[in-house]
């Protein structure tokens, strides 16, 4: 008898990590990228 783990679980587990990632990483610049163009457009105004 042969007990072997089943390498889809790890498989599908490391995409979920990496596309979460990649999410949280968009979602990190992009709040990033709002707020230095409001800072910009502050700083233009004076």
């Amino acid at each position: 008898m042969r007990e072997a783990l089943d390498p889809w679980t790890f498989v599908v587990a490391s995409y979920a990590i990496g596309i979460g990632a990649t999410a949280a990483m968009i979602a990190w610049s992009l709040l990033s990228m709002k707020r230095a163009e409001k800072r910009r457009e502050e700083a233009r105004k004076r």
